[in-house]
C-alpha cells in the first residue's frame, strides 16, 4: 500500500496533541494523574474545555487511521504474518511499558497503553473475522456525504447517550472484573465505530473520494461544535450540551475527524526530511512520553512558572524529548521492528 504522507503528518500532530493533553492533566480537572503540584496555585480551571474537545475526537481519529491500513496489511501479508507482526509491534510495547507502569504504581495499571491494547484486540478480531469472510469488493460508488456523516454520528451518539446512562464519562472498568482490558464504556463505542469506519474507508476509497465541499463543510461543522464546548460556562447552553453530551460529542467527533482528514489530504502533504523523521518516531513517542513527563513534572515542581507556563513548558519539552528518545531507541538493533 502506498505511503499516504498526509496521514503520517496527521498522526504526528495527533501525537503532539496527546502529549499536551497529558501535560495539562496535572494542572486541571483532567482525571486521575500520577503527579499533583505541591503549589495549589498551579491550576487552570478553564482547561477542562481543552480536555473535553480533545477527548471528543483525538483517540477516535487514531483508531480510524489505524483501521484504514488494516485491510491492505492483511491482504498483503496473510493471516499468519499479519497476526505475528501485530503481536510484535503492539504486544511487545504493551508488555514492556504496561509491566513497567504496574511495577512503578504498585498495582495493575497500564495507563495510556489501553489504546495499544485495544488496537491489538481490534486487529486480532479483524483477522479472525477474515477467516470466515473473504473480502471481494471490486468497486463501490459510495463516498462520504454530510448526510451520511450525520447519520453515522447520530447512531454513535444515541448509543453513547444510552451507555452513559449507566456508565458516565471518565468511568473506567475492567470487563467482568477479570479481563485485563481497561476501557471507558462512555467512549468505547466511538472507538469501535471509528476503527470500523477506517476499514470501510480503505475498502471504498472514501478518503480519496470525499469531495472538497463535504470535507470543508465537515471541518466547519466540527469546529463550530468544538467552539460550542469552549463557550460552555453555565446557563441554558451549558445545560443543553451537558444533557445531550453523548450525542453532541459524537457528532463533533465524526465531523471534525473527516474534516481534518480532508484538510490534511489537501494541505498537509509536507514531505520534508523533518516531517519524515517525526512520522518515524510518532508511535514510539506515544509509548514513552508518559513516564518522561512524570519525571519532568516532579523535577520542576518547586520552580514557579505559573500553571499555564508549566503546561506549555512540560508539553514542549516532553514533545521534543519523546521524539528524540524514540529516535535513540530505534538505533538499537531490532527495535525499529517494534517502534
Amino acid at each position: 500500500m502506498r505511503r499516504l504522507i498526509y496521514l503520517d503528518n496527521l498522526k504526528v500532530c495527533l501525537t503532539v496533541l496527546v502529549i499536551f493533553h497529558h501535560a495539562g492533566q496535572a494542572y486541571g480537572d483532567g482525571g486521575g494523574w500520577a503527579y499533583t503540584p505541591s503549589n495549589p496555585a498551579e491550576v487552570m480551571p478553564w482547561i477542562w474545555h481543552f480536555f473535553s474537545v480533545n477527548a471528543a475526537f483525538f483517540m477516535g481519529l487514531f483508531f480510524l487511521i489505524s483501521g484504514y491500513f488494516v485491510p491492505a496489511s492483511y491482504d498483503k501479508q496473510g493471516a499468519s504474518v499479519f497476526v505475528q507482526k501485530k503481536l510484535m509491534r503492539l504486544g511487545i510495547p504493551l508488555l514492556v511499558m504496561g509491566g513497567l507502569l504496574c511495577v512503578l504504581s504498585g498495582k495493575l495499571e497500564i495507563g495510556h497503553m489501553w489504546y495499544v491494547e485495544s488496537l491489538l484486540v481490534f486487529c486480532l478480531l479483524y483477522a479472525l473475522i477474515r477467516q470466515f469472510s473473504k473480502s471481494s469488493i471490486d468497486y463501490c460508488s459510495s463516498r462520504p456525504t454530510i448526510i451520511g456523516l450525520l447519520i453515522f454520528g447520530g447512531i454513535m451518539g444515541i448509543g453513547s447517550y444510552l451507555i452513559r446512562l449507566v456508565s458516565p464519562q471518565d468511568h473506567w472498568i475492567w470487563p467482568f472484573g477479570i479481563i485485563p482490558l481497561p476501557m471507558e464504556p462512555a467512549h468505547y463505542l466511538q472507538y469501535v465505530m471509528m476503527f470500523v469506519a477506517g476499514i470501510l474507508a480503505s475498502r471504498f476509497n472514501w478518503l480519496e473520494k470525499m469531495n472538497n465541499t463535504t470535507g470543508a463543510l465537515s471541518l466547519v461543522i466540527g469546529c463550530l461544535l468544538a467552539l460550542g464546548i469552549y463557550l460552555r460556562d453555565g446557563g441554558e447552553w451549558n445545560n443543553f450540551v451537558a444533557q445531550w453530551f453523548g450525542i453532541y460529542e459524537s457528532l463533533l467527533c465524526v465531523f471534525i475527524c473527516f474534516g481534518l482528514l480532508w484538510l490534511f489530504r489537501e494541505y498537509g502533504n509536507w514531505n520534508s526530511k523533518f516531517w519524515q523523521w517525526c512520522a518515524a518516531q510518532a508511535y514510539g513517542a506515544y509509548i514513552v512520553h508518559l513516564l518522561l513527563m512524570i519525571v519532568l513534572q516532579n523535577a520542576v515542581d518547586g520552580i514557579w512558572m505559573g500553571a499555564f507556563g508549566k503546561f506549555m513548558f512540560i508539553g514542549g519539552v516532553i514533545t521534543i524529548a519523546s521524539f528524540g528518545f524514540t529516535w535513540l531507541l530505534r538505533m538499537i538493533p531490532g527495535v525499529k521492528k517494534v517502534l
